[in-house]
């Protein structure tokens, strides 16, 4: 994911609404969100290559998701993919804690990263560019390729829509919002080590350019009884595909 738009704990009908894209490679294979074959309680999308996933949930409400940070400077050479380490959070049972301060031992083995894990009712954040586990406070948040609530114009731009959609979340708002391809104004673009081009191609939330872009847009949305509804529409040169996943978080 390169946006995470999520309102945590922050309406008392709803403890998790999150909105979601995931930009990539367009040429690199990917399978749309489904439960998986060998990990029937994992609904997510998966990544061909390494075969971890940027976002996902499980049918006990574990949710993660992933962005990377943004440093044109550090080597990946030799790294682990980022996409295991959702992955390997919603196909085991360890609590959302003590599975950041394991990763945290283990936090040069990736490429930069932000991760959330946790459940509609617990949810922490973790970067390996600071190297802090911290519970995520309650109210309306955004991640990009910075840490947490870093103020890049996507993310203050998303949060606002997201508060302006929270009363009664549609999912077809929701996708609106992630659809928003306007640029941000240059004298409020990050300066990244990119250039200035290639920080006004990325600034919008659905990012458009030869060989590279929003792959996928995600809505994940919970009751507070437990209902999830997660819908994700995949973009590539065939058209838009939408699927709809519908299902009750279970009982421990």
């Amino acid at each position: 994911m390169c946006l995470i738009l999520f309102a945590f704990q922050a309406h008392p009908d709803y403890p998790l609404v999150v909105a979601a894209n995931r930009d990539e490679y367009l040429d690199r294979p990917t399978e749309p969100a489904r439960f998986w074959e060998d990990h029937p309680d994992v609904l997510a999308g998966r990544d061909r290559v390494k075969g971890g996933t940027w976002m996902g949930i499980t049918r006990r409400g574990r949710f993660a998701a992933l962005t990377n940070f943004r440093d044109p400077f550090a080597s990946v050479k030799n790294k682990k993919s980022r996409g295991l380490l959702v992955r390997d959070y919603l196909t085991s049972e360890i609590p959302p804690r003590i599975y950041l301060e394991k990763l945290s031992k283990q936090r040069t083995s990736y490429p930069g990263f932000n991760l959330l894990v946790g459940t509609p009712w617990e949810l922490w954040h973790y970067s390996n560019q600071n190297d802090k586990i911290s519970p995520v406070e309650p109210g309306i948040h955004g991640l990009s390729n910075a840490l947490l609530d870093t103020p890049w114009p996507k993310v203050v731009k998303g949060r606002e829509r997201l508060t302006a959609c929270l009363r009664n979340p549609d999912p077809s708002l929701l996708f609106e919002l992630l659809a928003d391809e306007e640029p941000a104004p240059d004298e409020q673009l990050p300066d990244t080590g990119v250039g200035l081009e290639m920080e006004r191609l990325l600034s919008p939330a659905f990012i458009r350019m030869p060989g590279y872009g929003t792959r996928s847009s995600s809505v994940l949305i919970i009751r507070a009884k437990g209902d999830v509804t997660f819908i994700e529409r995949t973009f590539s040169r065939e058209g838009t595909r939408e699927v709809c996943h519908r299902f009750s978080i279970e009982a421990e």
